[in-house]
């Protein structure tokens, strides 16, 4: 396929696939996944990740809301595709493209149970992250309530942990884990079923094994972000110098003629900025771009859609590819320099850059 854009996002199929299986050989085999395709599956693009995941053998799919449930069911997805937040506005929707529906407040269970439609649900508590979910000490007005709603099917009960990644936190994590098992366990005899339950996300599946119960979710680690070699990050991120632009001592670069040239100098304009999620702050917190394997740094501050960088030591000309992230200079340390998190960095990604696939 010719590629005519000059930014583009190759992702590689291969590496979601090893990653998928590498994760789910840490699990028993009957542990179902449930992948986080969430927020255009982390800036991968969700219609092309959602399929690859369900072929990989994806028992579900998490996203965010109805929108994004409804554009990757139409695109052919045929197993569970799970709403963590389906709104009061879209019941519609949620009915007409069979999608399943996070719970977790009593006005959701009322608006969905009067609904008198078969409805697939999980049920969320709250076991100390203290943002979406049912409190343990509501278990039995909530199951109470569910018997009024027969048609609605319940089909896993699930909570979030708040630091599974941060070992300083593990005492809070490990108290989590008993909230959950010990709500899941008043919940299950409540209903007088068995219900599947899942909590541990990529970090939790690595670091808590004995914790996988029925269900995981999978999200970060399935694009390889993570510290765990034996992941590897699926997406590298190109684009080209669009100008190659030569400077003398005293020039200055930017806006707010932000950059001054101590000697002279050759520059290079790439055709990506801040509007297609380079942040900002790389212009003053040693960002570099990769050109010909020689990390480049960010110079000036950054503009809309472009950025500059001193091509010192380098040869180089118009139409010459740049890396702004990949194996050289990673999502993770692109993420440390900024004292932020690489979800926060991919899903800042435009959705006009091509993503381009192969595998």
């Amino acid at each position: 396929m010719e590629i005519i854009h000059e930014t583009i996002l190759e992702l590689d199929l291969n590496k979601l696939a090893n990653n998928f299986n590498y994760l789910k050989s840490k699990l028993n085999s009957d542990t179902k996944i449930i992948a986080v395709v969430k927020a255009y599956a982390y800036g991968h693009g969700d219609i092309v990740i959602a399929n690859s995941l369900e072929k990989l053998g994806a028992h579900a799919l998490w996203v965010a809301d109805f929108e994004e449930g409804t554009r990757i069911r139409k695109s052919g997805v045929k197993i569970p595709i799970i709403i963590a937040n389906s709104g009061t506005k879209s019941t519609q929707q949620i009915i007409e493209n069979k999608l399943d529906i996070v719970i977790y407040n009593f006005e959701l269970l009322h608006l969905y149970g009067k609904l008198d439609k078969e409805i697939r649900i999980h049920i969320k508590f709250n076991t100390g992250m203290n943002r979406y979910g049912f409190d343990p000490s509501v278990v039995d007005e909530l199951i109470a309530d569910l018997q009024r709603y027969p048609k609605l099917k319940i089909q896993s009960i699930c909570s979030h942990l708040a630091a599974s990644d941060n070992s300083t936190e593990d005492g809070f994590t490990n108290e989590q884990f008993h909230i959950f098992e010990k709500v899941s366990s008043s919940f299950s005899k409540g209903v007088n079923q068995f219900i599947d339950r899942h909590i541990l996300n990529t970090s939790g599946v690595l670091r808590f094994p004995k914790r996988e119960y029925e269900m995981v979710r999978l999200g970060i680690g399935l694009y390889g972000v993570n510290n765990d070699n034996n992941l590897h990050q699926v997406s590298t991120l190109k684009s080209v110098l669009s100008q190659v632009r030569a400077i003398k001592k005293g020039s200055k670069v930017g806006y707010d003629a932000s950059f001054l040239a101590k000697e002279d100098m050759i520059i290079g304009i790439i055709p990506f900025g801040y509007a297609d999620g380079l942040n900002r702050k790389l212009s003053v917190k040693n960002g570099v771009i990769i050109v010909q394997n020689i990390p480049c740094p960010i110079i000036g501050k950054i503009s809309m859609d472009s950025c500059m960088i001193n091509l010192k030591g380098i040869t180089a000309k118009t139409g010459d590819e740049v890396v702004i992230f990949g194996e050289e200079n990673t999502i993770s340390s692109i993420a440390n320099k900024l004292s932020t998190i690489p979800y926060e960095i991919l899903s800042s990604l435009n959705r006009r850059i091509k993503r381009v696939y192969s595998c």
